[in-house]
């Protein structure tokens, strides 16, 4: 990678770099698992690659508003988008605090800002008359029902555990900050951006952005803002190191490469688990298909610990047109 014509990474990163399954979620557990993470991104840094980061942050905001829930007598109750602005700077402070700390360390530059992002979706999208993405605690029925009486909300019945709220989950149009982040890459900066999908905003027939109850999915935002940027590779970090067919079956092979056409097809034979890999492959499709293709571009779906093994062609399953 040559500083005179250095690549672009946005590097999405899954909910297992900062909160592992089984865990309670406190501060420190989260930073142990940050700095394992930076420690593990460490060689996809340097040669003067410009670097954005994004992160999720699901049991984050499920917390917030289990919190929210409980204080509500005493504390007026936080809606979605705030709590979505909420953990987007708390964890993007965690992420810039800790891998600067790794960058410091191992003797790289290590300017870093997270930025608070808007991110447009259409009001009309279906999205929003199907609401799909649960969110939040698990409910008894009856306290489901007063929820649905009290505050509207859509809940439904959650795999035999209990009720739980669902919201929309609309595609992204446009990442409001996207020049502000381009400026940042081109000012040398590692930038933390569109944390938990961004906050969801639609545009008023006055202009106005005005946030909305929905959550949009973290890998669709980081292609969306990945195409705005122009970047050259979008990494998309998750609990598994390949891509497989047949997952989790004595069948499942791992896929080291697919171009946009094989994944669209194994998309629509339901290869890939709706919630788990389905966004994945299909937030590649996007960022492939809707960048300039006079660039090579590519997207490596892989662990945190093997991302530059993927980006090598050494592991993980590289996408490419």
């Amino acid at each position: 990678m040559s500083e005179k014509n250095p690549k672009t990474f946005v590097i999405a990163l899954g909910g297992n770099c900062i909160l592992r399954a089984k865990e309670k979620g406190t501060v420190e557990e989260q930073y142990a698992n940050l700095r394992r993470t930076a420690d593990e991104l460490l060689g996809l840094f340097g040669g003067g690659t410009r670097i954005v980061i994004t992160h999720g942050n699901g049991p984050q905001v499920g917390n917030l508003l289990l919190a929210s829930e409980i204080a509500e007598a005493q504390v007026p109750p936080l809606p979605l988008d705030i709590c979505g602005a909420a953990t987007e700077g708390f964890i993007g402070y965690m992420i810039q605090n800790t891998l600067a700390n790794a960058l410091r360390q191992a003797g790289r530059p290590y300017k870093i800002t997270t930025v608070v992002s808007q991110v447009v979706v259409d009001e009309n999208d279906p999205a929003f008359t199907h609401p799909s993405k649960p969110i939040g605690p698990f409910y008894s029925d009856s306290e489901a029902e007063r929820l649905r009486r009290d505050k509207g909300w859509h809940i439904v019945e959650d795999s035999a555990r209990g009720y739980r709220r669902v919201v929309a989950s609309p595609l992204p149009v446009h990442i409001q900050q996207a020049r502000i982040i381009k400026s940042m890459l081109d000012a040398g900066e590692i930038v933390v951006a569109v944390g938990g999908g961004g906050i969801p905003v639609v545009r008023e027939p006055n202009r106005n952005l005005r946030g909305v109850e929905a959550v949009i999915d973290k890998d669709y935002a980081s292609a969306r803002l990945a195409i705005e940027i122009d970047a050259d590779v979008l990494f998309i970090l998750t609990a598994v190191e390949h891509v497989y067919l047949d997952f989790a079956t004595p069948e499942q092979k791992a896929l080291s490469t697919l171009t946009v056409a094989e994944a669209k097809k194994l998309l629509a034979e339901g290869q890939f688990g709706r919630g788990s890999m389905e966004p994945k492959i299909g937030a590649a499709i996007m960022f492939l298909e809707e960048t300039d293709p006079s660039r090579e571009r590519e997207v490596v779906i892989t662990l945190p610990e093997t991302a530059l093994g993927g980006h090598e062609g050494r592991t993980g399953t590289r996408i490419t047109r």
